[in-house]
């Protein structure tokens, strides 16, 4: 079965704008979808390492709000 990489990256920016991670293997897929990115207003972190590359979007509203409490708990409410 033969894989196109340009339909690979399409359906990876497709994940990326209902708000999942994408992650891909190989350089050329990589930049196509940094290409896309670059096209779109899409936050999007990019997680580069020696065996691929990871891409994150990048929540507004969750990086207005830490993590955890402000007290530095760790357990949630029940």
């Amino acid at each position: 079965m033969i894989i196109s990489r340009r339909q690979l990256a399409r359906a990876k920016v497709e994940k990326l704008k209902r708000g999942y991670s994408a992650y891909a293997e190989t350089r050329e897929v990589s930049q196509m979808i940094e290409k896309k990115l670059d096209e779109m207003d899409l936050s999007v972190h990019i997680d580069r390492t020696p065996i691929g590359c990871w891409f994150i979007p990048e929540n507004e509203e969750d990086s207005m709000h830490p993590p955890y409490p402000p007290d530095g708990s760790t357990e949630s409410p029940r």
